[in-house]
């Protein structure tokens, strides 16, 4: 299965800022993230066979520019992989779930996007 995307998911940087503006503004951050994660997440659920735990991923981060780190970018796995859950593609995002995951970073300044790559693990 794979998992489309559009546009730059908030980073680790954004969500700490968050944090520290107020004791509901990291939650409401993650559920806002979460909900646009989820509505790609039930598209490509529609258009692809059932995945059967456990699972590897690949995240293939299209950025507009070098601008974030890729750790900072990358922290968004942790919303991707809890709307993968909700969305019902997951049981379950722990261990028994994903046997592993891998991250490659690219610049694509007209169409930055993340792309998942869900296979079921040998």
């Amino acid at each position: 299965m794979k998992l489309v995307i559009p546009g730059t998911l908030p980073g680790l940087n954004e969500y700490t800022k968050a944090n520290r503006t107020n004791k509901y503004a990291a939650a409401k951050f993650k559920r806002e993230a979460e909900g646009l994660i989820g509505y790609y997440a039930n598209v490509a659920k529609r258009k692809s066979a059932p995945v059967i735990a456990p699972v590897t991923l690949h995240y293939t981060w299209y950025e507009p520019n070098k601008k974030r780190d890729k750790d900072n970018i990358a922290f968004a796995r942790k919303f991707i992989q809890d709307a993968l859950v909700s969305a019902g593609i997951l049981e379950n995002d722990g261990w028994a779930q994903i046997e592993g995951f891998s991250d490659s970073f690219e610049v694509d300044k007209a169409n930055p996007r993340v792309e998942v790559e869900i296979r079921e693990a040998q």
